[in-house]
This record gives C-alpha cells, sequence and structure tokens, in this order.
C-alpha cells in the first residue's frame, strides 16, 4: 500500500528469527515456492513481523516476496471506512478481495513471473494497479487480518495479540484521525470475533511476547 508506515522493531525480529529458526528445522522453503501466511488482529505487528521475516530468509538465502491483504481491499480506505459506518455488516471478510489474492499466490506457487496486483494509495484514497515481478523469488509472505482463509497457504502463522492489547502500536501508525475513534472500536471488536476462530487454523502461533510456539 503506498503511504502506509512500517517499523520494525526488535520483537519483530525475535519473531521473524523463531520462524526462521523453525522453518530451517523443518527444511522448508524446499524445491518447491513455499507460501506463508501472517495473520492477526488490527495492530498485531503483522506487517513489520512479514517484513523482518523477508529480511531473515534473505540473510539465509531465500528471497522473500511480501503481498499486503490491504491491497486487495475492495474498496480504498477513506470509501471502505464509510461504508462501514453505513452499514456495520460490511466489517469481514467480503471487504477483502480474497480470491484475487489467493489466484495471485497460486500464479506465484506455479512460477509465474509476474502478476497484476492491486494497490492502494492511501493518500490519493485510490485503488490502482501494479505489475509485480515474482521472478528469483523462493517464498510468498501474504500478511493481513483474513489471511488464515487462504488456500493457497503452506505455513500459516497467527500473531495471538488482540485488538485492546494493540491500541499503542495502532496510535503509533495510525494514518488518520478516525481509525482511532470509538466506532472503531466496535468495528475492531467486531473482527475480533471473526478472526479469533482462525487461530485454529495456524500451524505457529507468535504470543503476546513475540515467542513463537507450534499449534
Amino acid at each position: 500500500m503506498k503511504g502506509d508506515s512500517i517499523v520494525i522493531e526488535a520483537h519483530h525480529r525475535k519473531a521473524a528469527q523463531s520462524v526462521n529458526d523453525w522453518m530451517e528445522v523443518q527444511e522448508l522453503p524446499g524445491l518447491q515456492r513455499l507460501v506463508i501466511t501472517v495473520a492477526g488482529e488490527s495492530g498485531s505487528g503483522k506487517s513489520e513481523t512479514a517484513a523482518a521475516l523477508a529480511e531473515t530468509l534473505h540473510e539465509r538465502g531465500i528471497r522473500a516476496l511480501v503481498f499486503q491483504q490491504d491491497d486487495y481491499f475492495v474498496l480504498p480506505p477513506r470509501r471502505n471506512d464509510a461504508a462501514r459506518r453505513k452499514d456495520i455488516a460490511w466489517v469481514g471478510p467480503q471487504e477483502v478481495q480474497l480470491d484475487l489474492l489467493d489466484q495471485h499466490l497460486q500464479a506465484f506457487k506455479q512460477g509465474k513471473e509476474s502478476v497484476a496486483k492491486p494497490l492502494i494509495d492511501y493518500g490519493q484514497d485510490l485503488v490502482g494497479s501494479e505489475q509485480l515481478d515474482m521472478m528469483g523469488y523462493h517464498v510468498a509472505i501474504a500478511e493481513g487480518t483474513y489471511t488464515s482463509l487462504l488456500s493457497s497457504a503452506d505455513l500459516r502463522i497467527f500473531i495471538d495479540r488482540d485488538w485492546q492489547a494493540t491500541r499503542a502500536h495502532r496510535e503509533r501508525r495510525r494514518r488518520d484521525v478516525s481509525e482511532l475513534d470509538p466506532f472503531i472500536d466496535k468495528v475492531l471488536a467486531i473482527e475480533h470475533q471473526i478472526i479469533s476462530e482462525h487461530q485454529k487454523r495456524a500451524d505457529l502461533i507468535i504470543e503476546d511476547d513475540f515467542s513463537l510456539r507450534t499449534n
């Protein structure tokens, strides 16, 4: 997403290193391209952990490409916020083109050289597009709230931090003042009810202190 802000901190690198160590023991990624998903609630550190994991994998010679679920929202941010305020039932996986993200990840696994993917411009509140070069990458990391639902995933990671515990992170990263008004707390409570069930799908759980456990 254009205009997004990601700050990788020590705890994100700690989690990424633990995932990398686990993957090494499992001899992953192996010979075939691998898709990893990093899911969790808003502000849990999905983007930062995914970026840190890509860097950690690169250090052992494995190139990783990050797909952001935020680029696959049906509506750009401000219009999506308006749609939620008009009808709170809009909140959920239906806000995201998960089928399209799955198609692009399947194309990655099939060895395709590139895909034309959506690109959200946060500042302009527009959905554009970009040609994403996938040549030379061994791993794709899809990060986002609902990425545990993707059928293309080979390894699912879930960050077990709820929306109430992550408010400080959201305050640091906020892109618009509306993201921290009382209505957004209602949105995050709904997301919590949906996403908490997705933890069952995970292979690896990143705990609140960013330690790792298998599920």
